[in-house]
């Protein structure tokens, strides 16, 4: 059973309390997000860094920007890498999941915190929100937000491709991650000895693919969700909501039945290759 929590039933001194000498790492990867990522880290920075030592570090992996995402995060106080620079011998792909799974090479923290760069209405309890399973809770190793999505004048409208596509293949192909409110949540948290036992999409599909794996790795109940409150961020165009989608079912299908994914054509492209588990790479 997946254990669903409220931000705010952690005290911020309770946390800290919580995680005595456990490193805390947040990382956020972006691509081409100079408008929104430096005021992502400057409030993070600010309130859980600087004011209370929450977070040990913050770390954007610009992932093939061709903007000023780099400069802008650097000059708000975060660690920067671009993710074809890390571990070249390993190669690089395009993809969301190819910068977090490269945040794993240049990172510290034992507890990792993923926020995504294009946040326009949110707060830092998001970050302490997602600690709080991870530090207080035996048994849980992944920690996924929930929030009201608006899209235009419309509160719960947001997260197009959740409620079309990655909702509907859950309930039918994983049910015990049915309870999940949104499985591709960009703000989440998990064990590093976790998430580097775990193969790891490039592409859009990384964070459906790391629930999958840990229900049948760790058994459901080792996956727990936080109500944040409201999440608003730039909205993708439904060209670019169609390829995420894609990756997202070839990714569950192959993992769902491989007679079912050899009948298909589920032949990566170069968005949808899956790196090995970190902790297997020399």
């Amino acid at each position: 059973m997946i254990r669903t929590f409220h931000w705010d039933d952690w005290a911020l001194d309770a946390l800290l309390e919580a995680r005595r000498e456990t490193a805390v790492s947040l990382v956020v990867p972006a691509r081409n997000e100079a408008a929104t990522v430096g005021d992502v880290v400057t409030r993070v920075r600010e309130r859980l860094v600087d004011t209370v030592r929450l977070l040990d570090e913050i770390v954007v992996i610009d992932s093939d920007s061709t903007d000023d995402t780099s400069s802008v995060a650097a000059d708000a106080g975060a660690v920067v890498h671009r993710a074809a620079d890390i571990r070249p011998d390993l190669g690089t792909h395009p993809g969301k999941g190819e910068a977090m799974w490269k945040s794993l090479f240049v990172t510290q923290g034992d507890l990792i915190v993923f926020m995504d760069a294009d946040l326009l209405d949110w707060d830092t309890h998001f970050v302490p929100g997602l600690l709080g399973p991870l530090l207080t809770a035996p048994g849980v190793d992944l920690v996924k937000g929930f929030y009201e999505r608006p899209f235009g004048d419309a509160p719960y409208e947001g997260g197009r491709v959740t409620e079309l596509v990655a909702r509907p293949l859950v309930s039918l192909l994983f049910p015990d991650l049915g309870g999940l409110h949104q499985p591709l949540a960009g703000e989440w948290a998990v064990r590093r000895s976790l998430f580097a036992s775990l193969s790891v999409p490039t592409g859009y599909a990384v964070e459906l693919a790391a629930l999958i794996d840990t229900a049948a790795a760790r058994g459901p109940e080792s996956i727990a969700q936080v109500d944040l409150g409201r999440r608003a961020h730039r909205h993708q165009s439904l060209r670019d909501l169609g390829g995420m989608a894609q990756q997202i079912m070839a990714m569950a299908l192959r993992r769902s039945d491989e007679r079912v994914a050899a009948r298909l054509d589920l032949t990566a492209s170069a968005e949808d290759v899956e790196r090995p588990p970190a902790r297997e790479v020399a």
